[in-house]
């Protein structure tokens, strides 16, 4: 694994919450709660990163994520460049590290990456020039530091402390860098219980997720808890494995107001996006009370600010 911090101990590069410690990821939280602004507030605006350069790279298609990371670089005063990788030269031949070097040369400091390949981020962070750092954006099925990060934050702002909560992530775990890196930063901040409920099929290999009760009903998984994690079930991963289809799915593992209340009553339903809505939550559920989700939209932008900050603020001290 790749060493993310610098010879001082600050963070330099973040591809993976496993290595942090606890009071790391206190301070990136209760830095992205000073970004935080509750939906229709303006938003926060500072000069911190001014000349600082950024450079988004994405090599899967997003919109929540890239978006905003745009918005957390420019909020902070510095240029942010969006590449779309697929469409550049990496497509005639050039090679991930050539097209990082090419980028460094014309003074990028940092860069954004979300690639479907394992290892690419940490092949990139071990080849950068000294004063550069890589964030990650969202790699393979391996993590999500960022999204791990703002569900936490998310969760802090609604139910308080992590420690005494019962959560429970739901859907296509084996497949999930979201449901990786959530179990990363749940089990950092020591939460009571972190249960996983999937379809056998989507459940993760026995030597992942170690300590986490394991539910193939929804009904079972869901009895009593604090905060309920949904995940988005692909499409196009229903045809390759022996799963129901949609329909099916929905009527057996879909969040509805029947299991919901299974729940605490003062649970909070949580979901990463994009949704299949009446695949794995039902609209109501996904619009009603409970639901958070719109909040961990915003808090992205104030995670990946508080992120920005800390790696690439030592470059403008």
């Amino acid at each position: 694994m790749i060493e993310q911090r610098r010879a001082d101990g600050s963070l330099r590069h973040l591809i993976t919450l496993d290595s942090l410690r606890r009071d790391e990821i206190e301070s990136l939280l209760l830095r992205s709660q000073h970004f935080a602004r509750a939906i229709g507030e303006r938003p926060p605006s500072a000069s911190t990163l001014q000349g600082v350069t950024i450079a988004n790279l994405f090599t899967e298609p997003s919109t929540r994520t890239r978006v905003s990371f745009e918005l957390a670089g420019r909020r902070l005063g510095a240029e942010v460049v969006n590449l779309e990788v697929q469409l550049s030269s990496r497509v005639k031949g050039e090679s991930m590290l050539d097209t990082i070097f090419t980028l460094q040369a014309l003074h990028f400091d940092v860069f954004v990456i979300r690639d479907a390949e394992p290892g690419v981020l940490s092949h990139v962070a071990s080849h950068v020039a000294p004063g550069v750092s890589v964030l990650s954006a969202g790699e393979a099925h391996l993590s999500h530091p960022t999204q791990g990060l703002l569900d936490a934050l998310t969760i802090r702002q609604h139910k308080g402390d992590i420690e005494p909560l019962s959560i429970a992530i739901v859907g296509d775990i084996r497949h999930s860098r979201v449901a990786r890196s959530a179990f990363q930063v749940f089990r950092i901040l020591q939460a009571r219980e972190i249960r996983i409920v999937a379809p056998p099929a989507l459940m993760p290999e026995p030597s992942e997720f170690t300590g986490c009760p394991r539910f193939e009903t929804l009904e079972q998984g869901l009895e009593g808890v604090d905060v309920i994690m949904m995940l988005r079930i692909q499409k196009e991963r229903l045809a390759d494995t022996k799963m129901p289809d949609g329909e099916e799915y929905f009527a057996r593992y879909g969040l509805t107001s029947a299991r919901l209340a299974r729940a605490h009553p003062q649970a909070i339903v949580m979901h990463p996006q994009p949704m299949n809505r009446g695949i794995e939550i039902a609209s109501d559920i996904a619009d009603g009370p409970q639901s958070v989700i719109r909040s961990q939209v915003s808090n992205g932008v104030a995670v990946r600010m508080a992120v920005l900050e800390t790696v690439a603020g030592a470059l403008v001290s």
